[in-house]
């Protein structure tokens, strides 16, 4: 959140060299500073689950296949994330790109933030007016934005785990519902909210549903528990393999 005051005595009201500054090294500190504690929550979070296993009788190897399905998943959203911060490095630079977009995880969030930043000093991102400053403003308006996410959540978080012991006293059946319904719904909507963009959104939408389906039956029907783990990265591979070739043809 502080990465921007940093910066403001550096920046120039007039000089659109905006990765001269942004790529300045007390950025890259700062950015090394994120990962650490990333990594360190990481580790700490993952400990914690191991201790936590006996209870709710998870074996170790239980533990493993949940570590490698929560990789897996989590190849998607990351190629995502990856694919839009590559086309920001030019606006950004790699230090705010990977201090913001990487982990945060919300692109169009940031970028709108920064847009609304630089417009309010009168630039526009990527012109001739998009200057230091406005890069600095901007940068700073994204790091408020983020932060202000991680501390409600720091805050709501002890309040939903009280309401969730609430919920387990008084119907432990439906806290078994409720986390699956929540994911079918909020996967549900980001996949249909790409319907309507084109014909190809409809391909990879099916065929990623399809690949899925299919992995998941065969894992039933053969026994084999590795697909169920593998079967959301092939489905995300052969779905944007299908978009590929649906928009070449």
């Amino acid at each position: 959140m502080h990465q921007p005051l940093a910066l403001q005595p550096l920046a120039s009201n007039s000089a659109t060299d905006i990765l001269a500054i942004a790529n300045n090294p007390v950025l890259w500190i700062c950015v090394a500073g994120v990962f650490g504690v990333i990594i360190i929550q990481s580790a700490i979070f993952m400990k914690a689950a191991r201790r936590a296993a006996p209870s709710v009788e998870m074996s170790s190897q239980d533990i493993k296949t949940s570590f490698r399905s929560g990789a897996v998943s989590a190849i998607g959203p990351s190629l995502a994330v990856s694919l839009v911060a590559i086309a920001l490095l030019g606006l950004f630079g790699a230090p705010a790109v990977l201090s913001r977009i990487g982990l945060i995880g919300s692109a169009a969030y940031d970028v709108s933030a920064a847009g609304i930043a630089a417009g309010s000093m009168g630039a526009k991102l990527g012109d001739a007016s998009y200057t230091q400053s406005v890069f600095a403003v901007a940068f700073f308006a994204m790091s408020i934005g983020g932060a202000m996410w991680m501390l409600a959540t720091l805050i709501l978080t002890p309040l939903l785990r009280k309401g969730d012991a609430k919920i387990r006293s008084v119907n432990p059946a439906a806290m078994a519902i409720v986390p699956a319904a929540a994911l079918i719904g909020a996967f549900s909507c980001l996949g249909l909210t790409e319907l309507p963009k084109s014909w190809i959104h409809v391909l990879s939408f099916l065929v990623s549903a399809a690949v899925m389906g299919l992995c998941l039956l065969l894992a039933n029907k053969l026994g084999k528990s590795w697909l169920r783990e593998w079967g959301l990265g092939f489905s995300i591979v052969i779905g944007l393999g299908a978009a590929f070739f649906a928009a070449g043809a």
